[in-house]
């Protein structure tokens, strides 16, 4: 059914053909994640809500923004996209996120929490504004309910004056089990009807914000979503209303059910794949060093798991804490814990770190406190795309005063640098990729600003290279050229920031080349650039373009944009040629 299925064939269909229809759609799903990797149980619980939705309204006239928008399989196969849907996440395939330039029914792209309710609201007001008439519906999660912005957009809806759905897709789980206060709130409100009274008297909450409160429905029993849509259609030409809807994050899939948490997200070929090297590292060494010192915290919103921190969560539950879906939050209470004299890490994604700039800026390196960022995902993360790229972290945090960049060449740096870490007295910042080896037999003591020589050359190009990654690619190039008697110098520069002046000013190779998992633009071969500007150098830099970077593997990415070892070698070679 759904290799043809369109809007108009849909809304002739019969309730049997709808159920079959949504266990079509769940069969291509698992079948299509399982092979490309990708968000398995959070779309699968989102399949009879998806079907109610497009069987009800009109889209894509009628507009509809999904939060984070991971979650948007089901809507894809409903709007043209079944035969690409094998592409999802692929390198030249349709995204695994809302895309406008993908297809007039995503009419917002997302990819980070909590961002839903303001677009609502704005695509609303336009509406209002122009004249026109259409419906706008918000889907949001429990876990993305947490998120501050979504406070900040209730505050203007009576400002605002206009009217939209918003959809609350309770189902317990961000990535991780959802915290905090308003988790709880909605527990509340989901209890049953014996407590309908105290109920009630909660949702009272959202009716002073403007909103008509209507819950708690099942949003996996089709025919009552159909029946709820189609009564809450008429109420949102008056009024904006909150329809809570509770489900199941895995729904019809045991493997998904059972475990949630691990099928959020899959690997590419490997269901079972939840955790990574360089998380593994991070968790291991947090949980060594806080048997001996007491001071260390671990924080991280909403990905405890995902980053590593699964056994000190348990093991230090007392200097554990899980913000949820509240990144700027989260870089606060870091910093005023480390004004208490406490020693805080905060792990967090690269992508998601940018949503935290200001208060890195003021709050942490203002007050110069001794606060770890541990920045994982960082450089190309590859199938998630534009939103989820960990490209630009070098760039911001590299123009903050007090603040150092470490960029570990594999594992075992990671681990000294750890080490290091708490010791150190002022911010630092940590960036490592998901997977990691152990490449090197050795590490050198980690200084701060302090960078090793792992090649010697023959004095005329030298490779200065931060992370496991384009080292790599560095080694690459300088076996190739050694095979044809150009000997260079590789530099593992593990420090970004500062910069080891003392080494630069040592270098007596003329061609300095820079590699980087990073944007160009304010990142580390722009600081070399800086460094070495009106001096007799010749720099050349790999790294990535003013661009955003969509879906793609790590590998074929890096390489499309010629940060790869074969062009860093034809560049030198093509000056020998010279």
């Amino acid at each position: 059914m759904l290799e043809n299925i369109t809007g108009a064939k849909l809304k002739k269909m019969t309730l049997k053909e709808l159920i079959a229809l949504c266990e079509e759609a769940r069969e291509v799903i698992t079948q299509t994640v399982l092979k490309n990797g990708g968000h398995l149980s959070s779309n699968l619980g989102m399949v009879e809500l998806t079907v109610a939705l497009h069987y009800v309204f009109d889209f894509p006239e009628d507009k509809l923004v999904f939060d984070v928008g991971h979650q948007c399989y089901t809507h894809k196969l409903l709007t043209g996209r079944y035969d690409k849907f094998d592409t999802i996440r692929q390198k030249n395939g349709i995204s695994g996120f809302p895309k406008r330039e993908e297809s007039p029914y995503d009419c917002y792209d997302t990819g980070h929490a909590g961002t839903s309710v303001s677009a609502a609201l704005g695509i609303a007001k336009a509406r209002d504004i122009k004249g026109e008439n259409f419906n706008v519906i918000a889907v949001i999660g429990d876990g993305s309910f947490n998120n501050g912005l979504i406070y900040e957009a209730f505050n203007s809806l009576r400002l605002l004056n206009t009217n939209f759905l918003l959809i609350l897709n309770d189902n317990g789980m961000s990535i991780a089990p959802t915290v905090g206060s308003m988790h709880e709130y909605l527990e509340i409100l989901s209890e049953d009807i014996a407590h309908k009274s105290k109920v009630d008297r909660h949702a009272k909450i959202f009716e002073r914000f403007g909103f008509g409160y209507d819950g708690v429905y099942d949003g996996n029993d089709l025919e009552v979503m159909i029946n709820k849509l189609t009564e809450v259609k008429e109420r949102i030409k008056t009024e904006s209303v909150i329809l809570h809807i509770i489900t199941k994050k895995g729904k019809g899939y045991a493997f998904c059910e059972e475990d949630p948490e691990a099928t959020h997200g899959i690997s590419k070929g490997n269901p079972s794949a939840v955790s990574t090297e360089y998380s593994q590292v991070l968790g291991n060494t947090l949980t060594r060093l806080a048997e001996k010192n007491d001071k260390i915290v671990a924080v991280t919103a909403a990905m405890t798991s995902s980053l590593g921190l699964s056994e000190f969560f348990e093991k230090y539950p007392n200097r554990s804490v899980d913000v949820g879906i509240c990144e700027e939050h989260a870089t606060i209470l870091c910093a005023s814990m480390a004004a208490e004299g406490l020693k805080p890490y905060y792990a967090v994604y690269s992508t998601f770190l940018q949503r935290s700039f200001d208060e890195i800026v003021l709050d942490i390196c203002e007050q110069n406190l001794p606060v770890t960022l541990c920045v994982d995902r960082a450089g190309i993360s590859g199938a998630d795309g534009e939103t989820h790229q960990g490209v630009f972290d070098l760039s911001f945090l590299s123009l903050i005063p007090n603040l150092t960049i470490a960029v570990p060449k594999d594992l075992n740096e990671f681990e000294k640098m750890l080490e290091f870490s708490e010791g150190f007295n002022a911010p630092l910042a940590i960036r490592y990729p998901r997977e990691g080896k152990k490449l090197f037999g050795s590490c050198q003591k980690i200084e701060k600003g302090k960078w090793e020589t792992l090649v010697e050359g023959d004095g005329k190009y030298a490779i200065l290279a931060c992370g496991e990654r384009v080292l790599t690619q560095a080694f690459i190039a300088a076996e190739e050229l050694k095979n044809d008697g150009i000997e260079v110098t590789v530099i593992n520069a593990r420090f970004v920031k500062p910069l080891d002046t003392e080494m630069l000013d040592g270098l007596k190779e003329k061609f300095i080349l820079t590699v980087e998992d990073n944007m160009l633009t304010g990142g580390f071969g722009s600081l070399v650039n800086g460094y070495f500007n009106g001096k007799d150098k010749v720099i050349k830099n790999f790294a990535y373009a003013d661009e955003f970077i969509p879906q793609g593997s790590v590998a074929e990415l890096m390489s499309e944009r010629g940060v790869n070892g074969k062009d860093i070698a034809d560049y030198i070679k093509s000056n020998e040629n010279r």
